[in-house]
């Protein structure tokens, strides 16, 4: 994938957030910030952009985002319930009409037979509206953060469509 088709899905994103006036914030764990550094490349970004979160720790998780201590003890912070909470968490803390969460294993290391490297798990909240999508993407830490961030931005894309507002 070319730095062109990644800005222009990301361009797209913020083109809709604009139309729709919406604001977006998102909550990251294995993307590190790539999310919110991919929005921000998009200039005018911050007529839609409120915050970024990065909760690489599950205290921060916690403290941050409000998700609760018994959904990572009894599924763990890569799961699907931990990215909706990561999402509701978001919106909530920052005030946003839209989030972008994302959880996963990137690798190298830190992957189990239950959670293998690769293993992604993507939320996204618009108009009260909950999107999660499960990958296994393949590829080193790199390739998997950055498939993460292209699927977490289709994800709000799709989001954003098909809630809109005629």
């Amino acid at each position: 994938m070319g730095e062109q088709q990644k800005m222009t899905l990301a361009e797209e994103v913020v083109k809709l957030l604009e139309e729709d006036e919406l604001t977006v914030t998102t909550a990251e764990s294995c993307t590190g910030g790539l999310v919110a550094a991919r929005l921000v490349d998009v200039p005018g970004v911050s007529e839609v952009f409120k915050q970024g979160f990065i909760t690489y720790s599950n205290k921060a998780k916690r403290k941050l985002l409000n998700v609760k201590k018994t959904t990572l003890k009894e599924v763990g912070a890569v799961s699907e319930k931990t990215a909706r909470e990561m999402a509701k968490g978001a919106i909530l803390a920052s005030g946003a009409d839209a989030a972008i969460a994302t959880t996963g294993i990137a690798g190298p290391d830190g992957g189990t037979e239950e959670k293998p490297v690769g293993l992604v798990y993507i939320a996204v909240s618009v108009r009260g509206q909950m999107y999660v999508e499960e990958h296994h993407f393949e590829g080193d830490r790199t390739e998997v953060r950055e498939s993460t961030v292209q699927a977490a931005l289709a994800l709000l894309k799709k989001g954003l469509e098909e809630t809109a507002v005629e």
